[in-house]
């Protein structure tokens, strides 16, 4: 993958000695100043031709744009809404906005330096000098400036900041990423948290029933108080995990409000009642790592910064050579103000001037170097950006794989669980088994559906994390 980005060539280091003696002759100094640029690659990196993995069971492609407001892909309006509603208030989201205002605000200051600047002024004074009569004077006048970007600091500058202004929007779109997700996350686990708290109580009231049961055969005589003590035990255990589970919704409620730029109670009544984990549609298919690599907001953002880098080196090297500046006046004056209109003195002024290092310690050298020195870390950030990009891609889809096969096998052991519940429940009524058999069965159904509602969380956490590995999320 590349992105185009320019440098200056050795072509201006060649005119620098004429230049240096030039003053006047703009016209030679401009046909020097016109230096070559050239496309550069951005650093090389490995990457695979194809995933190592595939997570779409018919293969179906989906284009990349879909990928643009992937929560849609879950099918739950209500997750939609808290991530719209996020992109538009969240408090990180607002505050990379306002760094890219700034930023282009950055950009266009730059820009505007290279143009000429004109200034209006105007004065009144009254003077009087001993028995003289006191005397008036009336002044309005243009001053204009303007130094001519001989060697292109001015635009490699204007580069940069046009570098810096694409890294900030790139940088929003990464904010943008992460705060989807990290919405959809909060939601699919609140989701699976209240999934885990009605299978608790489920269980619970079994198990309730099962003391009652147990009560009624000790007072029968037909069991000791050991069965109806170690009955207790397991409901009470049972029962314990409510309040952990409600205090966890709780937290998960409050954070996925903070997210959504709202106070921690405000989603109290809306997410308050549970339904199912959401889960998101299967016929996703990878594109090649190349073009997942393009949509992924942070690798533009390096490669932005690789191109801020390089102009900044031009920029520091053009400091090297001498600067020019025009200027001029146009002015009148007049000892009335009216006479400003009409019969006052005109005033002209022109000034060109050169500017020539000769002896700065090498400074404007070390200046250079140092810019050198930045280029070199942002193109090893880029390297390093790929790099964590292509494995936040295979780290999603080898959990993606792994948990899809485990639920699997979960829900197999957790259909045997309930079967095997029953078949106890029912035999130990008719005192065919001891309560031990009971009260196993009972507590492997438990662990068996808390771990299909985690796993099935699972899933759709992973897709999620897919997403964004895949760079979903922005325009």
């Amino acid at each position: 993958m590349t992105s185009t980005i320019y440098e200056a060539s050795g072509s201006r280091r060649g005119c620098s000695g004429t230049l240096a003696l030039a003053v006047f002759p703009l016209f030679i100094l401009s046909g020097c100043a016109s230096w070559s640029a050239k496309t550069t690659d951005t650093p090389a990196v490995d990457v695979p031709t194809h995933w190592s993995t595939t997570v779409s069971p018919n293969n179906a492609q989906v284009p990349a744009t879909s990928l643009a407001q992937w929560w849609q892909r879950f099918n739950d309006p209500l997750l939609s809404t808290l991530v719209t509603q996020a992109l538009q208030a969240n408090t990180s989201i607002l505050s990379a906005q306002a760094a890219l205002q700034q930023a282009r605000a950055l950009r266009d200051v730059r820009a505007a330096g290279l143009l000429p600047g004109v200034n209006a002024s105007g004065s009144a004074g009254r003077s009087k000098s001993g028995d003289n009569n006191a005397s008036n004077s009336f002044k309005a006048g243009l001053d204009a400036s303007w130094e001519p970007d001989i060697f292109g600091g001015k635009r490699s500058a204007l580069n940069a900041s046009e570098a810096d202004a694409q890294a900030a929007q790139t940088t929003l779109a990464d904010v943008q990423v992460s705060i989807a997700a990290e919405v959809a996350l909060a939601y699919i686990q609140l989701r699976g948290q209240q999934a885990q708290l009605l299978i608790a109580r489920n269980n619970l009231a079994s198990q309730t029933e099962t003391l009652q049961i147990t009560d009624w055969r000790a007072q029968a005589g037909l069991i000791t108080s050991l069965e109806v003590e170690q009955s207790r035990a397991s409901t009470e255990q049972t029962r314990a995990q409510i309040p952990a589970l409600e205090a966890s919704i709780a937290k998960t409620r409050h954070s996925l409000a903070v997210l959504t730029g709202q106070p921690p109670d405000s989603l109290q009544a809306l997410v308050n009642e549970p339904t199912t984990v959401p889960q998101a549609a299967p016929d996703l298919a990878l594109s090649i790592p190349a073009q997942t690599l393009r949509q992924r907001p942070d690798v533009r953002t390096a490669e932005h910064r690789v191109g801020a880098a390089l102009a900044q080196v031009s920029a520091a090297d053009a400091a090297r050579y001498p600067g020019f500046s025009i200027g001029g006046s146009l002015g009148l004056n007049a000892l009335t103000l009216v006479g400003l209109g009409s019969g006052a003195t005109v005033a002209t002024a022109l000034l060109a001037s050169v500017s020539v290092p000769l002896f700065d310690g090498g400074a404007a050298r070390s200046q250079v170097l140092a810019q050198e020195a930045a280029l070199e870390q942002a193109r090893v950030n880029y390297q390093a950006v790929v790099l964590t990009a292509l494995k936040d891609v295979e780290d999603a889809l080898v959990a993606l794989q792994g948990d899809r096969a485990r639920l699997i096998h979960l829900q197999g052991a957790a259909t045997a669980a309930g079967n095997a519940d029953l078949m106890a429940q029912q035999r130990y009524s008719s005192g065919l088994i001891d309560f031990q058999t009971v009260l196993q069965t009972q507590r492997t159904l438990l662990s068996a559906q808390d771990s299909v509602a985690s796993t099935e969380a699972d899933v759709s956490a992973d897709h999620v994390r897919l997403y964004k590995a895949l760079g979903g999320g922005w325009n």
